[in-house]
């Protein structure tokens, strides 16, 4: 199959030919591994299955299931294959087999997919751009001076890059959203407790984190709920199936919307006017397609919600390191600096400050279900900014060598009280201030790849539903590219 054909189509329409006997899983794969080999520039994949991918392909297919014989990749995190290494972008698990396949992993593969590799993400997806030492950084498709964001930046800069139509993802912090924006792409985030985080945990970041995809159609990714929805046996609580399937729902039109947004950084920082002029142009576009739209306050407190998730952050990174330690013998030296200096932070923080923390995410829920009380959806830029060039978060070596030296001192405690220290975390979150609100609240939502720069640089715009709104989401995604589709031929990537 060649690349032009290839790229035509969407993962469920991938799915028909091969079920309409029009073309063999194999020349599927062949047209992804060679498209895969033509962007390796971009660095999207960090581990290839090529061999154990061609057996896939060979073998019998239920043509009834809903993606047999399409490519897919998996992400470096959370989505384990069982006996390959799962990194987490980290050095220290480079050579570690996973015990079992992820929960995930196994309903994919029920789904018909061929899995030939796994995508980059930053160490433990603990940041909003994909830059690993472990692999080296993931470049945006659109600009590869830039990013694709984080941390499901492979997974995106794949999709956007036409390697495959869907790949594997998921978002702690806006790890979907974000480089779904970044790369003009579809991303929903699902609603904790929707996906399974099994078997090997039982949630992730306290819920925060949730598993998913990043795709260029609609559909696809309705498709794709439907296969990683429901209950699992080991799973700490689920949510009610939907009274119809996600795919099907589509054919339903949302209704007129109250939809109230903001443009403003939830924490003070600038807001790019193109991020501004995203959103002024899907209000006008909601509006002709008869939604009610109006602009309103941001629905939280958005300088203690950021300060709330990235202690919990911090927290996580000490667990994640000392349990590495312990189970695999590594040193301090197999993570990058920012990661030791955040498990620094998380290790000397409190049992009593942790709990006042978690505490304040159910305020942080209150706010916004009493924001959905009135309006249906909140309507943001996904991102205050242009995703930025590579290697402009790094911290500088001066920098990471002090932190070093606060951690051996035992005063990663104090330094994270001084404002110093929160106004630095919260220029990190600068150019996506409002993507955490949905991971702290555990709500559904979405980025729409609805708008292009004078450049042509993609910019999505974010909404964000209420409890069990995953459906509604769907309705409106569908209803938007219908009546402006945003796919188009993959940029040419640039060495």
């Amino acid at each position: 199959m060649h690349f032009d054909d290839y790229q035509r189509y969407d993962a469920l329409g991938l799915a028909d030919l091969v079920r309409q006997g029009e073309v063999h899983p194999s020349e599927l794969l062949d047209a992804a591994l060679a498209r895969a080999d033509a962007t390796r520039s971009l660095n999207a994949i960090v581990m290839r299955l090529d061999e154990s991918a061609r057996q896939r392909a060979q073998a019998p297919f239920d043509t009834s299931a809903p993606f047999a014989g399409v490519p897919f990749l998996v992400k470096d995190l959370f989505q384990d294959l069982k006996g390959l290494p799962s990194s987490g972008g980290c050095r220290a698990l480079k050579a570690v087999p996973a015990p079992e396949d992820a929960d995930v992993v196994r309903r994919w593969r029920e789904a018909g997919l061929v899995i030939f590799g796994k995508t980059n993400t930053p160490e433990f997806g603990a940041k909003n751009v994909t830059e690993p030492q472990a692999w080296g950084p993931a470049r945006n498709p659109w600009d590869p001076t830039r990013t694709p964001g984080g941390s499901s930046g492979g997974s995106a800069t794949a999709v956007a890059a036409g390697i495959v139509p869907v790949a594997g993802a998921n978002d702690g912090g806006g790890s979907i959203r974000i480089p779904a924006a970044a790369c003009g792409l579809f991303g929903l985030k699902a609603g904790r407790g929707r996906i399974s985080m099994g078997p090997l945990m039982g949630e992730a970041l306290n819920g925060a984190a949730v598993q998913g995809v990043v795709s260029h159609s609609v559909r696809d990714t309705a498709a794709m709920l439907d296969v990683l929805q429901g209950p699992e046996p080991h799973a700490p609580y689920h949510m009610p199936a939907p009274e119809v399937p996600y795919l099907q729902c589509l054919q339903r039109p949302p209704g007129r919307l109250r939809i109230g947004y903001s443009t403003v950084s939830p924490i003070g920082t600038p807001v790019d006017s193109q991020a501004i002029a995203a959103v002024a142009d899907a209000a006008v576009l909601l509006t002709d397609l008869g939604h009610h739209v109006e602009p309103c306050d941001t629905p939280f407190n958005g300088v203690q919600l950021a300060e709330d998730f990235l202690l919990a952050w911090f927290c996580a990174q000490a667990f994640i390191v000392d349990h590495i330690q312990r189970t695999y013998g590594a040193s301090p030296k197999d993570f990058e600096a920012d990661t030791r200096l955040m498990a620094a932070v998380g290790r000397h923080t409190s049992a009593l400050r942790l709990l006042q923390c978690e505490a304040r995410w159910h305020e942080h829920n209150l706010a916004l279900s009493a924001f959905h009380a009135r309006y249906d959806l909140w309507l943001s830029p996904t991102l205050a900014a242009l995703p930025p060039p590579i290697g402009s978060l790094t911290t500088p070596p001066a920098l990471a060598w002090v932190g070093d030296v606060v951690a051996r001192l035992g005063l990663a405690g104090w330094l994270s009280e001084t404002p110093q220290f929160k106004q630095t975390v919260l220029n990190n979150l600068g150019w996506t201030p409002y993507t955490q609100l949905a991971n702290l609240t555990g709500r559904p939502a979405m980025s729409v790849p609805l708008y292009r720069t004078p450049e042509g640089l993609p910019l999505g715009v974010q909404f964000v539903a209420g409890l069990n709104g995953e459906a509604l989401l769907l309705q409106l995604a569908a209803q938007l590219e219908q009546a402006r589709p945003w796919r188009c031929n993959p940029p040419t990537p640039r060495s």
